[in-house]
């Protein structure tokens, strides 16, 4: 999973020496919250709705309403970006990507090659479209969740089970994160489960795990039979 895949290709940038007006109505009229700052087609900082509110509360706050709108628009966005903005590659991993951003906080980054081109910009948003994309969230059907042994075929003795009642699995998220020592959390989203046989699925797949969740989305049947160690 790459950045190069889950990117917004379609670049919305400002100039340096454009107003912060001009930024404001850019980024309302794409809806997006973080913008490449360009220099004759060079990449020279970002900017975002944070820095734009930051200028904002600094500047204008006690101004009336023309004063405040005339400073906005004296206001360059060089003086006000980010400078040295973190980038990143488009064959950076999504999962690079989200350490990334959780440990600078912020909200995005631009996609850059290795010639300086900025290619595409990457945000939390894409990264949620990547989550549910991942746990299979659109088939909705049934979310089970274990803790298993953390041992070889312990997951394939589960995914048997629900295929042997016409179930086809969607995703498989597993974690070693807030469990007992040789055990691993394993969540498991199947569809097309045969439903008069669903209770008697339920109960062999807990002979042979602990289960700790059931969601089925069709239903809206939420059931936590245990939570995961605290963080």
């Amino acid at each position: 999973m790459f950045v190069k895949d889950w990117m917004s290709k379609k670049v919305v940038s400002v100039d340096a020496d454009d107003s912060m007006q001009e930024a404001m109505s850019r980024m309302r009229e794409h809806k997006i919250r973080m913008m490449p700052v360009l220099r004759e087609g060079r990449l020279v900082g970002v900017i975002s709705d944070t820095d734009i509110k930051r200028a904002s509360a600094s500047d204008a706050t006690l101004l009336d309403i023309h004063e405040a709108l005339y400073l906005i628009a004296r206001i360059k966005v060089r003086e006000i970006m980010t400078r040295e903005p973190v980038t990143v590659p488009p064959d950076f991993t999504i999962e690079e990507t989200a350490e990334l951003l959780k440990t600078r906080k912020i909200s995005g980054v631009p996609v850059v090659k290795g010639s300086g081109e900025v290619v595409g910009v990457i945000t939390r948003d894409d990264l949620f479209n990547v989550l549910i994309s991942l746990t299979g969230l659109g088939k909705k059907g049934i979310l089970f969740g274990f803790i298993v042994e953390d041992r070889p075929g312990s997951i394939k003795e589960l995914t048997d089970v629900i295929r042997g009642a016409g179930g086809r699995i969607a995703s498989i998220l597993s974690s070693y994160e807030r469990v007992p020592a040789g055990s691993r959390a394993v969540f498991l989203r199947v569809y097309d489960v045969d439903r008069q046989r669903l209770p008697q699925v339920k109960e062999n797949l807990k002979e042979l795990a602990n289960m700790i969740s059931f969601v089925d989305h069709r239903e809206n049947i939420r059931e936590i039979y245990q939570d995961l160690a605290p963080l």
